[in-house]
Parts: C-alpha cells; structure tokens; sequence
C-alpha cells in the first residue's frame, strides 16, 4: 500500500448533522508535548513540526479534527495550534471539541464543570479556535449520573447559535437516551478498540441504527491510553498486517472502520509519517478472512 499518495477521502464519508466528513479524521491530544499526553515534566512539542502536522493532515484530506481546551502543556495549547496552522479556516473543516472537564493553568484537574460553567468553556473554546461558533461540541462525563442538566445548558447554547451540533463523550446508552430527550445528538465518542470494551458492542450497533456517529477513542492504543501503543503484538494480529505490508496500528485503525459506515476515527500523533499512515489505513481493505481472524482476537480481548 502506497501510503504517500492516499488520502482521507479513501475512508469514506459520514455527516455529522448537516457536516460531511471524511472517516478517518486527527485527534490533536498529542501535539502539546512529546511523550504520554498529561504526563508532568514531559518536554514540549516542536511547535513548527505540529502546526506542520495540522496542515499536512488537511492536506491529505482530513477534515475532521478532534480537540479540547484542556489539551494543554505548559508551553502548548492545542486549540491555539490549530487556530496558527489552519486559520482561516477551510469551509469543509469540521472542528469537534469538548467540554466538562476542566484543568488549571499549571495542568491539575478540576472538577468536572457545572451547567452553569459550561457556558465558559465552550466560550474559552471559540476564543482560543479564533470561532464564531462550535462545529460541533461533545460533552465528556465520568460516571453513571444523570447528564440532563448539563446537556441541556449546552442545548441552550446551541439555540443562541455558539454550538452548530451537540455530541456525548465516555457515556452509557441510557446517557444517550437521556440527551436525545433533550436536542439532537451527532455523535458518541467512547474508548473502543480491537480487543477492548466488548460491552461497547450493542452500543455501538445502537448508534448505528440512530444515525449517530460512533467515534472511538484509543482505538490505537488501546489499554496503553494516553500513553499510546505499546508492548508486544498478538501473533494474529502481526499476521494480518504482514499479508497487506502494513503495521498493526494501520490494520487496528482499518478494524475500527470495518465495525460500521457510521464508525469514524481520530487518531493522533505529532509524526508526520505516523499521520501519512494512520489516514492510509483508511483505504486498507481487510477480506473476510481477515476479520474473522480479527474478531475472534477481539472477542477473547487482545
């Protein structure tokens, strides 16, 4: 597979409400600092080599970026990268952020924003992306409680035109339920990978019959979370990537589109050849075979 010359429109498209974007998309995590994400006393990033990243992404055809106001170091903000590299800003450029979570400026975490406080975030957003409004904005949780009044505030803000489309992040079904009660939900992005989460499964195919995207996060790196890939690979799984002479992130990215038209991806990295392959896996065709063998490491949690 000739990676230099695949885009991200090879993965396909999906819209989220009334914005068309490509499947395989960039999650800006990783642009802040070299290292785990969040990681204290990590060094910064490169700012040339990520603000280059981000243009390169949009040049190979990626059109959703996934990002967040907490997505800071101490020398670093990913919003504020974006907004030097891509403003601006593209018509068909899709930008998903979210809220609730929330970290002070020397990087500690605070308490998960209140209704009330919602309204701060999403305006520290608009102003650090240099926006108007808010493509689209997820609100993240922790926990099982009810999320009526916090997705309702951010309805409220969708309504006054500072938000365009509303999503959920690490939820429940019943989380989902409860904001389709309330305004229009585009999207659920929750942690999902090859051999993760099986309980995810049903809810995946529940978006799916809603018309919500499902996007994962961690795809790649799995268990390794914010610290990124790593370890050994299973034997199966090196297995498939050498039949198609890629790598096993490219083949776990290509798993996860596999799971469903409605399934998108945001990988993130501040690696200019990593990018060039993550959005090439978008055009890896595995065969039934290949999935099988797949499936079956997922069902026994690879």
């Amino acid at each position: 597979m000739t990676s230099q010359t695949i885009t991200a429109a090879a993965s396909g498209t999906w819209k989220l409400g009334d914005l068309e974007v490509n499947r395989i998309g960039f999650g800006a995590m990783r642009l802040t600092q070299n290292g785990a994400a969040f990681a204290a006393g990590a060094a910064p990033s490169d700012r040339g080599r990520a603000i280059g990243v981000l243009r390169r992404a949009v040049e190979l055809g990626v059109n959703h970026i996934d990002t967040a106001a907490f997505y800071f170091s101490p020398l670093r903000s990913a919003n504020e990268l974006i907004n030097q590299a891509l403003a601006p800003y593209r018509d068909d450029l899709v930008i998903t952020t979210k809220v609730g979570p929330g970290r002070g400026p020397s990087g500690e975490w605070l308490p998960h924003a209140t209704p009330e406080q919602l309204r701060g975030q999403v305006e520290e957003n608009l102003r650090q992306l240099g926006r108007d409004h808010l493509d689209v904005v997820n609100l993240r949780i922790v926990g099982t409680d009810s999320i009526a009044e916090r997705f309702g505030a951010l309805a409220d803000l969708r309504t006054a035109g500072l938000i365009r489309h509303l999503g959920i992040s690490n939820v429940r079904p019943e989380h989902l339920a409860e904001a389709r009660a309330i305004a229009p939900v585009v999207c659920v992005q929750n942690q999902y990978g090859l051999g993760a989460q099986l309980e995810q499964e049903a809810f995946l195919r529940t978006c799916g019959e809603q018309g919500v995207a499902f996007v994962p996060f961690y795809a790649i790196a799995g268990a390794g979370r914010t610290e990124g890939a790593g370890g050994s690979e299973p034997a199966q799984l090196l297995a498939v990537a050498r039949a198609h002479g890629v790598s096993p992130a490219q083949v776990r990215l290509a798993w996860t589109l596999h799971r469903g038209p409605h399934v998108l991806a945001i990988p993130g990295t501040g690696n200019p050849d990593h990018l060039t392959a993550n959005v090439a896996a978008g055009a890896l065709n595995l065969s039934a075979e290949d999935l099988a063998v797949l499936d079956a490491l997922h069902s026994g949690g690879a």
